[in-house]
């Protein structure tokens, strides 16, 4: 292997281990916050923590989904340049993914970063998406957003040569699924309802031990592009389509470069080329665990996947306040 190239999948090692480092920030300062009943504090606490964190990151790096436009959200916007410089990337941030769940407590949310080369990530602007995923091994096309509900698990199904029965669809407990629900329900499928977090529950289905084998409904479209960017690295199959309100949010989209409101997106689509993702858990999930104070330190529970190698990293890092400037 010519010298450039090893050079090269070492900075890349490196980079994806830095984003590891954001997302632990993010999810060490949101943890504060968990149960307090106050989610606008724990996001406010993550993104604060995660753009302090990509200030030592060697990248010039532009959020392109992020936590809204510049006169909407004080860090972290959409547009904002991050990185001390380096080459050009874009940026997927959610920093709190599950700010009712850190609020409440429960299970599953999640501090995440992606990022790819400049102009590779989809501009989603803040919208629902309607989406569609499964994991990976299965036959190309094997579900999709054209084909009714009890066709796609029929299809599903007929490929993982088990019954429909035995399928476990997840989705955001929302009365907009309402039909949907009963619709899986009629075929004889079993639904994991869950409150937030639609970015786990996309990665869920291609992880054999989580128990689920479809994502399906709508959600946020910046979330569609950052549960993308992780499927592209850990395999698996993705479908989204924009869900437009009024004319004036159709217009918004034009203006970032989306010409045909009835697309509907395919995984390479929405996050193409090398591809970076790296997730850290705040509270505890299927995926990964909670942060969990310990002495005057915490743990963490971190996952990052490289699209290039198909690599998946968990990693386990205790920090120890004492030592370490950090926010805890």
């Amino acid at each position: 292997m010519p010298e450039s190239r090893r050079l090269g999948e070492v900075s890349d090692r490196n980079l994806a281990l830095e984003l590891v480092r954001v997302t632990e920030a993010a999810a060490i300062a949101a943890a504060r916050w968990i149960g307090r009943g106050k989610k606008n504090d724990a996001d406010g606490a993550a993104v604060e923590a995660m753009r302090k964190a990509f200030d030592t990151v060697a990248i010039d790096g532009t959020v392109v989904i992020g936590e809204g436009e510049m006169d909407e959200a004080p860090m972290l916007y959409i547009g904002e340049k991050v990185g001390f410089g380096g080459p050009a990337m874009d940026i997927a941030v959610d920093p709190l993914e599950g700010t009712s769940i850190t609020a409440k407590g429960g299970a599953n949310s999640i501090a995440t970063v992606a990022l790819a080369e400049r102009g590779n990530f989809l501009h989603a602007p803040d919208i629902y998406m309607e989406k569609i995923a499964v994991g990976g091994g299965l036959p190309e096309d094997v579900v999709s957003l054209d084909a009714p509900v009890k066709e796609n698990l029929k299809n599903l199904a007929l490929a993982k040569g088990v019954d429909v029965e035995e399928l476990m669809i997840c989705m955001l407990d929302r009365e907009r699924h309402a039909e949907m629900i009963a619709k899986i329900r009629e075929a004889g499928a079993r639904i994991m309802l869950i409150g937030d977090g639609d970015v786990a529950g996309v990665i869920a289905a291609s992880q054999p031990m989580t128990g689920v084998d479809m994502y399906l409904g709508s959600g946020g479209a910046p979330e569609g592009v950052l549960a993308a960017a992780a499927l592209r690295c850990i395999g698996g199959q993705m479908q989204g389509k924009l869900l437009f309100e009024d004319d004036a949010q159709i217009e918004r989209a034009r203006t970032m470069g989306i010409t045909d409101p009835n697309r509907i997106y395919t995984i390479e689509e929405m996050a193409k080329g090398d591809v970076m993702f790296a997730a850290t858990g705040v509270t505890s999930g299927p995926m990964l665990n909670g942060v969990r104070r310990v002495g005057h330190g915490a743990v963490t529970h971190s996952i990052v996947m490289r699209s290039k190698s198909g690599t998946v990293r968990y990693i386990e890092a205790h920090h120890n306040f004492a030592k370490k400037n950090l926010d805890a």
